[in-house]
């Protein structure tokens, strides 16, 4: 079986990044959004599929927002204690073995350097010389395919792309479309 996390690190390492497009926001000033559509789809579509879960990921996305007031980096430090929230566990340790997903077809290794080269990529959403879609992206996908925590990687690599956003001042907002909700939506 294919190794999903060192096919990521190859297509993450050839991917042009720095020419992602960064949208227009042009207008002069800060963009308000009147409803912040990270916690508008927690309340409204996880709520729905599970009160207890979307409170305790409320709680987290609280704790991104403080974290990226204060100006943290993004590290699996930062990503274990909101883990903790979602999980309501006393611990989110990175995980001691292979992972898999979508029911066994999709393999992510694991070896001695896994922890630190996660870091790393996640130490790269502050990259001045990469768009910040290109960085929020980067970020959400390392998660996906780092594959961090033994259970809730979806959620968390949900977490860590409204980090490096909100890092930027940018608040997703939702809308027809429901931008929030495909970085979000569980895969078979």
């Amino acid at each position: 079986m294919p190794d999903h996390l060192q096919t990521w690190c190859e297509v993450r390492r050839t991917v042009p990044w720095q020419k992602a497009r960064t949208p227009d926001v042009s207008g002069g000033g800060p963009l308000h959004v009147l409803r912040d559509g990270a916690d508008h789809y927690i309340r409204t579509v996880e709520h729905a599929r599970d009160p207890a879960r979307a409170h305790r990921l409320l709680a987290a996305l609280g704790q991104v927002r403080v974290d990226a007031a204060a100006g943290q980096s993004l590290n699996f430090t930062l990503l274990g204690g909101w883990q903790r929230l979602v999980l309501d566990t006393p611990h989110a340790p990175f995980r001691a073995g292979p992972a898999f997903a979508k029911a066994g077809r999709e393999r992510y290794g694991l070896d001695t350097h896994t922890p630190r080269s996660f870091d790393a990529c996640l130490a790269q959403s502050e990259d001045p010389d990469l768009p910040l879609p290109a960085r929020a992206a980067r970020a959400y996908l390392d998660v996906c395919f780092f594959h961090p925590f033994e259970d809730g990687n979806a959620r968390s690599a949900f977490l860590a792309l409204i980090f490096v956003l909100a890092r930027s001042g940018v608040v997703p907002r939702p809308g027809r479309s429901d931008p929030v909700r495909p970085a979000s939506r569980r895969r078979p």
